[in-house]
Parts: structure tokens; C-alpha cells; sequence
């Protein structure tokens, strides 16, 4: 089926007037009535033919000097698809930004950001950790050339270079949930872009654009599609910034499938209302956690969410042996709860050193809570729990043996 590619307009284009969990159900799919259709089709085409050489090669060239997506069908699938288009607009509403550009993960994502930036000669970049373990990666090996200069939120307007081109944070953070005041760093910015990655709380829990970011960064494989079965990342952003985004996606080769843009944008019409109970059943165990004398300290964000870490009195391997109900695995945002040890896996890549220094414990443990029954979950990670004994306990029975 032939889908007008005007049904893909800019998300500028339409007034924000839907609440939140309207967005999330209608974004995306606004013509599909009119097109006869219900559920939004997928279009699994790698090539689009044409007749017309001279048009095509007008397109081409309009493409290559400014980044705009082009009228009428794509060329070729890696320059642009309907249904990833449909995903894009729908994130784009959700996050209140002009546009939105898809790619193959959240770490292509991030990598056509600094590429474009680095493109223009501003390959420094200032960052707070903690980030994503392999976000940390990428900017400190300087694997796509950049620099990078770590601080703290009150040192980055003295961190700012001429050839700054970007400040990334990320809030709540992974895995820490530490969380930064989004306005006041973009003021420190000054006229450089600010990065958010917003994958922990989503546009449910809150909108970075509307504080001040210019650049909103998702790994979409965690709460965007939800269920553990799609990998891909979505950089949210103005117009201008998306068309250089979308010339680095072309020549890198970095592009969301349509299969997953078609399971993405299913994911987001249900992502106000999965963020939300999961959110709840983690305030939940986290009041567990709190009074609980085999847990150290829990780490929970202000602004709520599905993320729970906490540090144990205990061996934390032991906890994450231990478990049945819970999913002992790396991501997050899953419908089911899963629960990893981050100095273990998802930031094992950071130098020691650099991991403690941002707050992460060799006893934390991270918890992505899903939609199970509370009592459910908590009586699995008690038990988890009974079997990681503090110290104490240990040198106690040591004695008595």
C-alpha cells in the first residue's frame, strides 16, 4: 500500500493539545482511518522503484544537502521507511520535539550524535557521570575520536571548550537513579547542545525538552517497546539537529528495522500505563527495602519510576543466585522484573576506580520492577535476600562452628 509520506508530518506541526496517554495510543497513526486501515501497516521493502531518474536524483540531492526527508516514497530503506517514520513522529509527540530519528540501538543513537557534532569540528565533549556503562565507554576510549571531560553538574559551564559540542547527562542515572537538575545545566550550557538520556524515566515520568535539552536520547529496546523482544535506540530533537542526523544514519548504515519500528510504536501505546503500575509496585518495594535490616541503602529517583537499586549487607551474588520469580538478566523495562549486578555486568567495561567514583558500589544491585503482583516479587527477593547473609552473620557462625 502506497502511505503519503505528508502523513509523517512534523510533530511542530500539530499543537500539543492530547494529554499524555492519548499521544502514546494516537501518535503516529492519526491517517490510518482515512487510509482504511486500523493497525498501522508495516512496510518491509529495502527498495522503492521509480521511473522518474531525474526525480530521483533531485530527491538524492536535497537529501544530501540538507537531511530532510524526502516527499513522496523513500528511495531506499536506509534512507528512510514509513513505519519507522510512524515511530519517529509518535516519540516525537510524546518527548515535545520537532522530530525524532530512529536507529538500529541506543548506542547507534548516541554514536550519530557525537558523529555529528565531530562532523563540525566540536569533538569535546563534557560529561557527568554515572552514565551507561557503555556510554561511558565510547566517550572515554575515544573510539569515534572524541574527548571527553567528566565533572560534576556544578563544574560543567568551567568545562565548556570552543570546540565543545555537546554536554551529555543522564537523569535518573544508570545505575545509581542519581538525579540532575535538567534546567539549571542547560542554562549552564550556554549555546551548547544538552543530552539527556531519559530511557529510565521516559516522557511518562519526564519531558528533558521542555526543561532546557536539546538533544532527549533513548535506548527505545528498554520501556519504549517494553517486552523484552526489540532492540533500538531514538534520538528525539528540533528539526535541525534531526536532518544532520539523519545524513550520519544514511552514510553509517545505522537504521532501525521496520519490523522493530512497527513493535516500537506498538510499545508506546502502552507506555504510560505499564511506567505508571510498574512505578507504583516499585514505590512499593522500595518502602520494603527501606525498613529492611539485610539492605545497606536504597537508591530511588524523586521523580518515581520502575527503578529500584539498593546496596546489601551481604553478598550480592548471592541475591541474584538466589532469585526464582525474578529475572536474573542485564536491560531493563521489560514487562517481567529484572534484577543484575551492575560492577558485574552493565558497567564492568568502566574502570573500577571510575565506577566507585560515580557511585557504584561493588554491593549495589539494580532492579528493573515489571508488572508482577507486589507480594509476589517481595516474597522472591526475600528470600533472595535469606540467602545472602551479612558479614556479621557470617564471622557469627564461623565462630560457633
Amino acid at each position: 500500500m502506497d502511505i503519503p509520506m505528508d502523513a509523517f508530518a512534523s510533530a511542530a506541526s500539530v499543537a500539543r493539545t492530547r494529554a499524555l496517554a492519548t499521544e502514546a495510543v494516537h501518535a503516529g497513526r492519526d491517517d490510518l482511518a482515512e487510509l482504511g486501515l486500523h493497525a498501522p501497516p508495516l512496510d518491509l521493502s529495502t527498495t522503492y522503484p521509480s521511473y522518474d531518474t531525474r526525480a530521483e536524483a533531485a530527491r538524492i540531492d536535497e537529501f544530501a544537502t540538507t537531511g530532510a526527508r524526502p516527499d513522496g516514497p523513500p528511495v531506499y530503506a536506509r534512507l528512510d521507511n514509513p513505519t519507522t517514520g510512524r515511530f519517529e513522529t509518535a516519540l516525537a509527540r510524546l518527548e515535545g520535539t520537532e522530530a525524532a530519528v530512529a536507529f538500529a540501538s541506543g548506542m547507534a543513537a548516541l554514536s550519530a550524535v557525537l558523529l555529528s557534532r565531530a562532523s563540525l569540528g566540536l569533538r569535546h565533549v563534557v560529561a557527568v557521570r554515572p552514565l551507561y556503562g557503555c556510554s561511558d565507554h565510547l566517550l572515554t576510549a575515544g573510539l569515534l575520536g572524541t574527548e571527553v571531560t567528566w565533572t560534576d553538574p556544578a563544574g560543567v559551564a568551567d568545562a565548556l571548550r570552543p570546540d565543545t559540542g555537546l554536554v551529555m547527562v543522564e537523569s535518573p542515572a544508570n545505575p545509581t537513579l542519581a538525579e540532575v537538575d535538567i534546567r539549571a545545566l542547560a542554562h549552564a550550557c550556554g549555546t551548547v547542545p544538552l543530552l539527556v538520556d531519559n530511557t529510565f524515566a521516559t516522557p511518562v515520568l519526564q519531558r528533558p525538552a521542555e526543561l532546557g535539552a536539546r538533544i532527549v536520547l533513548h535506548s527505545a529496546t528498554k520501556y519504549l517497546g517494553g517486552h523484552g523482544d526489540v532492540m533500538g535506540g531514538v534520538v528525539a530533537c528540533d528539526e535541525e539537529f534531526a536532518r544532520g542526523l539523519r545524513q550520519v544514519r544514511f552514510a553509517t548504515g545505522g537504521v532501525l528495522h521496520p519490523l522493530a519500528g512497527y513493535l516500537l510504536l506498538r510499545g508506546l501505546s502502552t507506555l504510560p500505563v505499564r511506567v505508571r503500575a510498574a512505578s507504583a509496585t516499585a514505590a512499593e518495594l522500595v518502602r520494603r527495602l527501606a525498613a529492611d535490616p539485610r539492605i545497606a541503602r536504597v537508591h530511588y529517583p524523586r521523580i518515581g519510576g520502575a527503578m529500584v537499586s539498593f546496596e546489601v549487607h551481604g553478598d550480592p551474588h548471592d541475591v541474584i543466585a538466589g532469585v526464582r520469580l525474578i529475572t536474573p538478566a542485564v536491560s531493563l523495562g521489560s514487562v517481567d522484573t529484572l534484577i543484575q549486578h551492575p560492577a558485574s555486568i552493565s558497567h564492568r567495561i568502566v574502570d573500577a576506580a571510575d565506577r566507585r567514583s560515580g557511585g557504584i558500589s561493588d554491593r549495589l544491585l539494580r532492579m528493573s520492577v515489571g508488572l508482577e503482583d507486589v507480594e509476589d516479587l517481595w516474597q522472591d527477593l526475600s528470600q533472595a535476600l535469606d540467602a545472602a547473609p551479612a558479614e556479621a552473620t557470617l564471622r557469627e557462625r564461623a565462630v560457633r562452628a
